[in-house]
Formats: C-alpha cells, structure tokens, sequence
C-alpha cells in the first residue's frame, strides 16, 4: 500500500526531544533554589542534542499554545561545561537579553536572531562574546538591538536588573560605539531590516572575509565599501534597497558573485529604471553568476530574455536568471513549481511575497488541481508557523489550507499531516480574531472528520469556538460555521468530553444564541444547530442537564414554541433535548408543572418531522410517569388523562418508520421495560426498541444484546401488569 503524503514518522531524536521539553523536571532537570530550573548534576549534553533542545524549545514556544515556557529555560545551557551549543535560531519578541546572556559562555558557531524586537544593546555586547567562533549571524528584523534601554550605557552585567525586561529596547538612544570588530571568523552576516541611523559601512569594515551578506532593506549611504570584499563574496542580497548607476557600478566589480539579489517589493516604489544596458553589464562583468533576481522593477522593453543572450553571446553556460515582471521573483506565477518556490524562497525573510505566493497557490488549488500536495501543504504550514502574528500570512495561508484539505485531495493526506493543519489553524484561531482568519480557519476545520479528526486538540478546539460565539453580534457565516462545528463536536463523544466542555460554558453559550434570536425573532440555522448541540450536550450527561436548567432553558424552549410553531426541525431539537433532561430523576420534579405537562401532552399530537416530535414528547412524559402517582401532585391535567393521549399517540405511530435519531446506548429506555407502575412508559419503551431492531438490525440487534435487553424483554412477557400489545411487540 503507497504511503500517503506526509506519513513519515517524526525521528526517535525528535520525539525524545520533545518529550525532554515538555517533561524537563521528571527527565533532565530538577527544581532548585527558589523553583529556578536546574540541570542534573549527572548530565552532559553534546552539541546536537543541546541545538535540537534550543531550536525545538522556540518552536514548541511559537507553534503549541499548550507548551509552557520556562522563565530559565536558557540558564540550562550556561556552563559549556555540561552542554554544548552551536547551532541556535531564536525568533521574535520572546526573546531576552538575559536569555543571550545566560548562553555567552557557549562557543557557537551559527547565531539567528528573527524578529527578535525584544533585544537592546546589552545583546551587542553578548554578541561580541561570540565574536571568536561565530561563522554565520543573522540579526533580521531586530532593529532595536542598536539602542539601549532608557539610555543606559552598553553594558553586559549578569546582575543587571531585569525592571526593563518586559518593554522592548528604546528607540530614542542609539549605540554607537558597537561594530564587528574581532568577528575574524564570520562568513555569513544578514542585517536586513537595519535602522536608517546606523551607519552600514561603519559597522561592517572591521570584517575582511565575509563571503554572503544581506542588506535587504537597509539605507545605504555609500556604496564603494562593498568592493571590500570584491575578491570574495559569493552572495549579495540588496532587496529593496534603493538603486542607483554608482551601486550597479559598485556591485559588478564584485566578480565572484554566484547569487546576486537587487529585486524589489513594488515598482511603484522605485525611481530606478532596470535599462538593457544595465542588465547586460550585470550579466557579462560577473561571470561567475548563477542567479539572479531583478523582479520589482520597472522593466524597459528591451529587457528581455532573447535581448539577454543576444547581449552574452551564447555563453558556454546558461546562468539561471529570473527576469520576471510580475509579483514574484526568484520563480514566477507560470505554474506550481515556480509558485512553491517562491514560497519556499521568500517564507522567512519576505513574507510580503510569500503572501503573494501563498495566494496564487490558492487559486491553483481552487481552480485548476495541486500537484505536488504534500509540498504545497508543508509550505503553508511552514509560512503559518513561521509568521503567526503576520495577518496577511494568515488570511491567505487559511484560505490556501481550506482547498488543500478538501474531499479532492483528503485520500491522499496521513494522519500526521492532516494533524500539524489543524495544529497551525487552531493556532491562527488563537491568535486572530478577525473576521477573515475565524472564517477561513472554521471553514478548514469542516475539512476534517469530527469530532474523530479533532479529538487530539479537543478541549482546545472547543474552547477556541466557544470564544468566538461569545460577542453578541458575531458575523452570521462565522457564527453559523463555529455552531455547526460545536454541534458536530458534541456528538458521539465520550461523557467525559461532553462534561469537560460543559464546564468551558458551552450550555450558556449556546443558550445565549438561542436568546439572541428570539429577540431578532429569526429562526435559522444558529437556532437549530444551537438545540441541536444542547440535545447532543445533554446526553446521558446529567450535569450539562443541570446547567440547561439553571440558565433559564425551559423558559427559552417555551418561548421558541410560542413564536416559532411550524418550525419542524427545532421542535424535534428541543424535544430531543428534554428527553434527556427527563432521563435525569433527580431533574424531573422540575419539568412535573401543569405549564410544561400541558406542553408536553400537546406536542403527543404532532405530525412534525414524521413522528419525531411526537415520539419525543412521549419519551419526556414516560420517564416523567414512571416515577409514580404519588410524586404527581398536580391537579390538572390528570396524570391518567396523560397516559391515555400517551396511549394513543404510540398507537398512531407506523412502527416501520425511518428515524432521524441515533442511540449511542438503550439503557435510559431499558430501565423503563421491568416494571407494573406505567405500563404506558414500559409499551413506549418496547415500541422504541422494536422499531430501531426493526429498521436498523445490523446496527441495532447487537446493542440490544450487548445491554441485556433480551433478558429485560423477557421479564416483560413475565408481568401480569404488561399491556397485551406491549407483549406482542416484546416477544
């Protein structure tokens, strides 16, 4: 049997990882000196297993909002000594300047700081303790790392005060006494996102060996500096940073250049006019090069491929060059592979194109047929864990997400895979409560199999819908899609999950719908599904019964009655619902009033859905009866005068009925069968079994017996008590 996409088991290293960081007192670690995490005395931990620890660590902290992080997490890897780290990635404002401090000690090798708006200059200073083995620094995006805190001097005391910690660095007091200086090793350096007041050449000339540098988006004020490295450089990344002919002049005296990069976002931006004599000097003074992107800018029409051979006279190799007009770069918007590419390029680091992409890998996935699915599907759900607080990521990798999971492409989809979708939706549920990502993300959810699909995040999932039926005026296609969802979600599960849900309020909630749109006097799909999931909620769970009545349940099924008496689907609802508040004993003297009786015993004449509502009022005034004449205190109606309409709405009903029910277990209508008190409630009870096994044999024969019905049945043939009828149908 093929294997389905995504279906490789994670590593033994990866799951042993995960199990270490999610259980780190029971496994490496131990509580120390005022609850401070320490490490074991006895442990010692190599340099693949600490980078997989860190790297995991940051990734469970952005991806699993059931994952806790720990205050000292890094001071674990404070003494080289016991562990080792070479290789760590950190992204966003989790990030602390104590978190580098506690690791400073460490000789790392590779050092990616992403996003990471949380640091100040203390962390320069940390920086420079790396500076004799540090080959590759990435500082993307952390623009605040160049100035310090309240205008405090550069400094890197480990007594430092932490007051400052919780508020990112001040942008008013740049640090100026900061540049590379002694980085002797560092081959690989991205700035990108550098703040315009730091002076790029400044910081840059102590380093002599660079061989790739990014400068994307940084304001250069000179350019000759890059011409440093001219005799060594094998990658240039210049996005959107302004052209001119002196930096094109510049950059093609750097003749080792394999990747060069002056691409832009826009070209409404740019005042740079990419001409053919431009592009054909790129192209014969670096001959060493085998990409290059010029996308983002206004393109002459002279700047064509054929022109471009023309211009390098057929070399002896066809250099990969991307001319590109359109939004993407690198790869295009011709077709899937240049689309997943351009995903795969830009997800990092530009996630403004990758949005682009992600958006024509949507159309591709909607209109035409995806390809390569488990790519596509890893891509997106790269580019949702990697920018979760970016809104444009998350509107157009949900949506993408949603035609992805469909029925066209479900078959061919693992376990594992279809898990890591819900995990980054719900993740986006958490983060946005915007319209177009709940919408979206919903909409994906009811891709999935539920609650079967759903059961590893459930109380997850549950409490997410629950947050977003909140508002009193939520978006109707949102709140109809989250009800629906809570409905599905409810149904067939364990009572364990039905009562844990309860408890999140999902009673109250739904019975806040349900009061919203009886003011708006509308009865729709909300107020269905709404009784729907109360009747799902309630089942053989007597304390979600409890809490249906205690939140005013019994006046809303009134008044919906009142003002909604032909809606067919809402009466069996509702009534499905109290049958299993009735099935609760210690409820029922709440539902025995002449107000809900009367109610009861008319609804015995219903014609609605078949005999649903029918069957249903009887069910509710059988467990009701059966508790005995004595405990009927009420004057009217007659408890006889009941059981005679209770009579003869059984007898009315066509016994080889199709039914729009689904039993999970018989045992609230055995314990009716063995009994002389209503034999009323006992004939409803057999009649009730005798259709299902009917109708139903195969899925309902084996219940019967599983549940010792037979048994049950046969104490009812023994009763002198049992009706005549009830005897024909028992045996």
């Amino acid at each position: 049997m093929a294997a389905k996409a995504g279906d490789n088991p994670d590593s033994l290293m990866t799951v042993a990882t995960v199990f270490c960081l999610r259980n780190l007192r029971k496994t490496m670690c131990y509580q120390g000196f005022r609850s401070k995490l320490s490490l074991r005395s006895d442990i010692f931990l190599p340099s693949e297993i600490c980078d997989k620890l860190v790297n995991t660590y940051m990734e469970l902290v952005h991806t699993d909002s059931n994952f806790e992080p720990e205050e000292s997490f890094f001071q674990l890897f404070s003494d080289p000594r016991s562990t080792r780290l070479t290789r760590v990635q950190l992204r966003e404002d989790f990030v602390r300047d104590r978190d580098l401090e506690a690791i400073q000690k460490q000789d790392l090798i590779e050092l990616h700081l992403t996003y990471c708006n949380s640091l100040s200059s203390r962390s320069l200073k940390t920086l420079t303790c790396f500076r004799e083995t540090l080959v590759s620094l990435c500082l993307f995006g952390c623009s605040h790392i160049f100035y310090r805190k309240g205008g405090a001097p550069l400094a890197c005391n480990e007594d430092t005060e932490d007051e400052d910690e919780e508020s990112p660095a001040s942008r008013q007091a740049l640090e100026t006494d900061f540049n590379f200086q002694g980085f002797n090793r560092l081959r690989l350096l991205n700035l990108g996102g550098l703040p315009d007041e730091v002076d790029a050449e400044s910081l840059l000339k102590p380093l002599k060996a660079l061989t790739s540098l990014d400068l994307s988006n940084v304001q250069l004020l000179g350019t000759s500096f890059l011409t440093q490295w001219k005799d060594r450089l094998a990658s240039l990344v210049l996005y959107n940073v302004d052209l001119s002919e002196e930096l094109v002049s510049t950059v093609v005296e750097i003749t080792n250049l394999r990747h060069l990069d002056v691409s832009r976002e826009s070209r409404r931006t740019s005042k740079f006019k990419m001409t053919r004599k431009i592009l054909t000097a790129i192209v014969q003074r670096l001959v060493n090069l085998v990409s290059l992107d010029v996308s983002g800018h206004i393109m002459l029409d002279n700047c064509t491929v054929p022109h471009f051979e023309e211009a390098m006279g057929r070399p002896r190799w066809v250099p990969n060059v991307v001319l590109l007009c359109g939004i993407f770069q690198v790869t295009g918007s011709k077709n899937e592979d240049q689309v997943l590419n351009a995903i795969e390029v830009y997800t990092e680091f530009r996630p403004e194109l990758a949005h682009r992409a992600i958006n024509q890998l949507f159309d591709i996935a909607r209109i035409q047929h995806c390809s390569q699915l488990l790519r596509a599907l890893q891509l997106v759900i790269a580019a949702l864990k990697c920018h979760k607080y970016d809104k444009s990521i998350q509107v157009t990798g949900s949506a993408a997400l949603f035609y992805l999971t469909n029925t066209e492409y479900r078959s061919d989809q693992s376990v594992r895979l279809r898990r890591e979708v819900i995990q980054v939706v719900l993740n986006g549920m958490e983060q946005y409560q915007e319209v177009t990502v709940q919408r979206n993300c919903c909409l994906t959810l009811c891709n999935f199999s539920i609650p079967e699909e759903l059961e590893f995040q459930y109380s997850r999932v549950n409490q997410l819908l629950l947050k977003i039926l909140e508002p009193a005026r939520q978006d109707e296609s949102i709140q109809r899609i989250a009800v629906h969802l809570c409905n599905a979600l409810v149904c067939q599960v364990d009572n364990h999950h039905k009562e844990a849900v309860g408890k999140m309020g999902f009673v109250k909630t739904m019975l806040n719908l349900i009061q919203k749109k009886l003011q708006d006097r509308m009865c729709d799909q909300v107020m269905e599904f709404s009784w729907s999931a109360l009747w799902n909620i309630t089942d053989e769970t007597p304390d979600n019964c409890q809490m249906f009545l205690n939140c005013r349940g019994m006046s809303l099924f009134l008044e919906c009655l009142q003002e909604f008496p032909d809606k067919q689907e809402l009466h069996r609802n509702m009534l499905g619902l109290l049958g299993n508040v009735a099935e609760v004993k210690a409820l029922r003297p709440q539902l025995l009033t002449p107000q809900f009786i009367s109610v009861f015993s008319n609804l015995l004449d219903s014609k609605a859905d078949g005999i649903e509502v029918s069957y249903n009022a009887c069910g509710v005034l059988s467990h009701i009866v059966f508790d005995g004449p004595e405990v009927w205190s009420m004057e009217e109606p007659l408890r006889d005068t009941v059981m005679d309409k209770m009579w003869a709405a059984i007898r009315s009903w066509d016994v080889s009925s199709r039914r729009n029910i689904n039993y999970r277990s018989f045992e609230p209508i055995l314990r009716l069968l063995p009994q002389s008190i209503s034999p009323v409630s006992q004939h409803w009870a057999t009649w009730a079994l005798f259709n299902l096994v009917s109708v139903y044999p195969s899925k309902y024969c084996p219940l019967l017996i599983k549940e010792g019905g037979i048994t049950l049945l046969e104490k009812v043939l023994e009763l002198e008590s049992s009706h005549p009828e009830t005897k024909d149908m028992a045996r």
